[in-house]
């Protein structure tokens, strides 16, 4: 019976190709959309997993005053702090440096590569899974641990264990083990060898005098639980652990340190990574529930062609169920060959999707910078498509199995019986809610877009043409740094050098704490500053807009030292309106302001500009920054410098970085979301034209024999096409109607969560509203002129 049925639905599938190719068609594109979310929200949502201890394992975050944020980054007392005074809470606490670029080189060869310094007990808590060698290697304060794939690229198949090599060309450090790689699914996958704590914390002298401070935020500080202990209630405990130790104490002596500190679970870190008002709900999970959002509403436009196409074409069967009525065909058994056929469609969708799925994998882990695969031996996996085929042939397949195969035989093949008028008002909804989710895409599409556009046309504060940045992980330019930046000025290529603490895009340097005229005692609600120490002619390298005042100078006296530039959102902070020659005092010296200068969009370009103070700093600086002659082609100015680096610095190589680039990659995130989105609205509006494809089709071949008769009494084809266009462009104004309150409404939420954001005009709805008529008439055009066109003799010719 079943080699029956299927034979049959295999005969159906053929006599009508167009039908079955929309079908299947569509149906496979939805399914391999809904596939490839589905296994990135899997890879998403298994961040760290791999872990053992995964249940167990926090971070310390401290929460700012007034819980308008958390930062991860802490002083390094609070980890002896938690030992001492709260270890019954805790198997381990452990603290690592962030994660840090260093140059390793072996022989000749120089990498720059990123890794931390860890507590050699952290190894036990993240499991590390070693290679060769033991997470004890870590003991020895001049050892190392590499990632496989360091390993490999410093010895090249040589076995690394015991041997050693240079790191910054200023200690040498032995392997000690090897371990594999991190993940790409993992917080830690960044960190490409794991050395000492106690090399980091006391052979570097700013490090060492700061580590006891706790007013200085520098380290991670990590954390097993105990068995007996749970997230919420530990963090209770802890909170005021760095509050009191770090007191702001008021006239009336009452401590205004409002920061606390708490337990950010590992299961949180990738998904649940921003604080707003003490809450912890926001992240990439917004991207997650996004795409959801996206990978659901796909699927459904094409279960939305796949119904109405069966139910319309069923239609056209009432003869053929009364027939098989008639020669003895059971209600049951013609119920089982619609759902059969119904059944067939839909896996020969699931292995065209399969496929697709398998060749756009590659091309999506490009674009989501990713590195997914296909769980093809995961029985949730399949049992989920297989699952899911079953519940789409089956809610399909009703209609006809159900409804049809209840026709009295009689009436249909004596010509009497009728669909009723309500018959394609089903078939009507489904267009409406089919379009509504295309339309709703575009315009979220094209807000995307606007907004990512917006944020990169906003005055950014300095000059980004021939801006080039180099990170240093030596001294030796900083020693010599008049006679280096002498011989690029030489070049005649370079017209500008300055060194400073951290890229021009960068705020890393976030300091409180501070007191200004009028403003003699530290208040909690006070903002928190970007200090940013610079050399002389920064402003002039990187093309700051001085608003009032003068430039650093240096000289003999250092007249300078002790000076101070303002950006104009920390003039507006600190509440000034003429600031020069007033007093700021900060790190235990007072600091007098000589300048103002615009605001520098740093970080994010979607978030109001940071206070910025700028001074010239007395200690080794990381960043050179350096200005190309406009008048002189970029790679002819940076082949005349590489040689003038490698002689001040030959520990390192010459690795440069555009500015205007760095600033770009701040947009990396909005800008995938805009491709991905758009890609899949294009989707998602080629199945919505398959299914009215499919259905103009069926109505221009219901009303044949109606178009015959309007032509042979004189309609025209324009008044044909209108006949058979209107109903379809009816239901797309509906649509348009219906997607535009719920695209505003759900746009205008997503755009509150940027603080610098575009506004949502009229006419991106009445553009999407009319690319969706376009597409309307396009579509359906095509069959309705066909139709109006036909001889009316070959319509009539049975009648």
């Amino acid at each position: 019976m079943l080699k029956n049925y299927l034979k049959t639905a295999w005969r159906s599938l053929r006599k009508n190709r167009l039908s079955s190719f929309i079908n299947i068609g569509g149906l496979s594109i939805g399914m391999a959309v809904a596939m490839l979310i589905a296994c990135w929200i899997y890879n998403e949502s298994s961040f760290d997993r791999q872990f053992p201890n995964y249940a167990q394992i926090a971070q310390v975050w401290e929460m700012y005053p007034g819980k308008h944020g958390a930062q991860a980054i802490l002083p390094e007392p609070v980890g002896p702090e938690l030992r001492t005074k709260y270890g019954s809470n805790f198997k381990q606490v452990f603290q690592s440096s962030k994660p840090l670029e260093h140059v390793l080189s072996v022989g000749d060869k120089k990498l720059i590569k990123s890794g931390s310094f860890m507590q050699p007990s952290g190894l036990n808590v993240i499991s590390l899974p070693m290679l060769q060698g033991t997470r004890s290697g870590l003991d020895d304060r001049q050892s190392i641990l590499l990632s496989a794939s360091l390993a490999e690229a410093l010895f090249a198949g040589v076995d690394p264990v015991g041997k050693t090599l240079s790191m910054d060309d200023t200690v040498t450090l032995r392997v000690t083990g090897v371990y594999k790689d991190f993940p790409y699914n993992s917080s830690f996958r960044d960190i490409t060898y794991l050395a000492p704590w106690d090399l980091y914390v006391r052979n570097d002298p700013e490090t060492r005098n700061q580590r006891l401070a706790w007013g200085d935020n520098n380290w991670y500080t990590y954390v097993q639980l105990a068995d007996n202990a749970d997230f919420a209630s530990v963090s209770a405990k802890i909170k005021d652990a760095k509050r009191n130790n770090d007191p702001w104490i008021d006239s009336a002596g009452v401590n205004r340190n409002t920061m606390e500190l708490f337990l950010h679970p590992m299961s949180r870190w990738h998904l649940y990574s921003d604080f707003s008002d003490g809450y912890n709900a926001s992240g990439r999970i917004k991207y997650v529930r996004l795409f959801g959002l996206i990978g659901a509403l796909v699927l459904l436009l094409a279960c939305i062609n796949f119904m109405n196409l069966s139910t319309a074409r069923s239609e056209k069967r009432a003869r053929e169920v009364g027939i098989r009525k008639v020669v003895g065909s059971l209600r049951s058994q013609l119920i089982g060959q619609f759902f059969s056929e119904s059944l067939l469609v839909t896996f020969f969708a699931l292995a065209i999707a399969l496929a697709l799925l398998q060749l756009s994998l590659p091309l999506f882990n490009q674009v989501a910078d990713t590195k997914m695969s296909i769980p093809w031996l995961n029985p949730v996996w399949w049992s989920a498509c297989i699952g899911f085929c079953l519940f789409t042939g089956l809610i399909a397949g009703s209609y006809p199995a159900l409804y049809l195969s209840s026709f009295k035989p009689i009436r249909v093949l004596k010509g009497v019986f009728r669909v009723g008028r309500l018959a394609a008002l089903p078939r009507k909804i489904l267009v409406v809610i089919q379009f509504t989710v295309s339309i709703a895409m575009i315009i979220g599409t094209i807000i995307v877009f606007r907004q990512v556009q917006y944020a990169k046309d906003r005055p950014v504060g300095y000059s980004q043409q021939g801006l080039v940045s180099i990170q240093q992980h030596t001294k030796n330019i900083y020693d010599h740094f008049s006679a280096f930046r002498a011989d690029l000025l030489r070049t005649g290529v370079i017209t500008e050098v300055a060194e400073s603490v951290a890229p021009v895009t960068a705020a890393w340097n976030m300091n409180g704490g501070l007191t200004w005229s009028q403003h003699l005692r530290t208040d909690p609600n006070d903002p928190d500053f970007v200090m940013k120490g610079v050399t002389e002619g920064f402003a002039k390298t990187v093309g700051l807009h001085l608003i009032t005042g003068r430039d650093f100078r240096t000289g003999p006296d250092g007249a300078d030292a002790n000076s101070m530039i303002l950006n104009v959102s920390a003039l507006n902070a600190m509440g000034w309106k003429d600031p020069l020659g007033k007093t700021v005092h900060w790190s235990n010296t007072d600091f007098t302001v000589i300048g103002v200068v615009k605001d520098v969009v740093m970080e994010s370009p979607y978030e109001t500009p940071y206070p910025a103070l700028y001074y010239l700093a007395p200690y080794n600086m990381s960043y050179v920054t350096m200005k190309i002659d406009p008048n002189t082609n970029a790679r002819e100015a940076l082949s005349k410098a590489a040689p003038i680096f490698a002689k001040y610095n030959p520990a390192e190589p010459f690795d440069y970085k555009f500015v205007d680039e760095q600033y770009d990659a701040r947009f990396r995130d909005e800008l995938r979301i805009g491709e991905l989105a758009g890609f899949f609205t294009a989707l998602a509006i080629l199945i919505s034209c398959l299914g009215l494809f499919g259905l103009a089709s069926f109505v221009a071949e219901q009303r044949i024999r109606e178009i015959g008769v309007r032509k042979i009494l004189g309609a025209s084809v324009f008044n044909l096409w209108k006949l058979l266009s209107r109903d379809f462009v009816l239901l797309t104004g509906l649509s348009i109607l219906i997607a535009i309150p719920i695209a505003g409404w759900l746009l205008t939420q997503w755009l509150q969560s940027y603080a610098y954001r575009t506004s949502i005009s009229w006419w991106i709805f009445a553009a999407a509203g009319a690319a969706a008529l376009a597409i309307t008439l396009i579509t359906v055009s095509f069959q309705a002129i066909r139709a109006a066109t036909t001889n009316p003799v070959k319509s009539l010719r049975t009648e």
